[in-house]
C-alpha cells in the first residue's frame, strides 16, 4: 500500500512539474502536452480533479490570448498597465513642453540672425 501511495505522489509530482514548466516556457497547456511531457496517460490526468482543473484554466487563458507566449504569472496586471501608460503619458506631456520650448528658442535664434543679416547686408548703406 506504501509503495502505491509513493507511486502516486511521484506520478503527481511528475505532472505538476510538466505543467508548470509548459506555463513559464509559455507553452500550450493541454492534457497531451502535459501527459507527454510528464509521461503519464492523459485519462490519468482527467481523473485528478485538481490537475484537470489547473489545465483547463490554463488552457482557456491561452485560448483567449492567442499567440501570447508570456506565461499566465508573468503578464502585467491592469494596474501595472495602467501605471505604464499614465507615466507614458506624463513623458508625452514633458516632450511636447519641451518641443514648444524648443520651437520658440528656434524661432527666436532665426529671428534675430534674420535681423542681423538685414542690417549688415551691403545694400543697406548709412547715408
Amino acid at each position: 500500500m506504501a509503495a502505491a501511495q509513493r507511486r502516486h505522489e511521484y506520478t503527481r509530482a511528475k505532472a505538476v512539474q510538466a505543467l508548470r514548466g509548459l506555463e513559464t516556457a509559455g507553452s500550450p497547456v493541454t492534457f497531451d502536452t502535459v501527459a507527454t511531457t510528464a509521461g503519464v496517460s492523459r485519462s490519468w490526468l482527467y481523473t485528478q480533479p485538481d490537475l484537470r482543473a489547473e489545465i483547463e484554466r490554463l488552457r482557456a487563458a491561452s485560448q483567449r490570448t492567442p499567440g501570447t507566449p508570456v506565461p499566465i504569472r508573468q503578464r502585467a496586471s491592469d494596474a501595472s498597465l495602467l501605471r505604464r501608460l499614465e507615466a507614458a503619458n506624463q513623458r508625452n506631456r514633458q516632450f511636447a513642453q519641451e518641443n514648444k520650448r524648443l520651437r520658440d528658442q528656434l524661432a527666436r535664434a532665426l529671428g534675430e540672425h534674420q535681423a542681423a543679416r538685414i542690417m549688415t547686408s551691403p545694400g543697406r548703406g548709412d547715408q
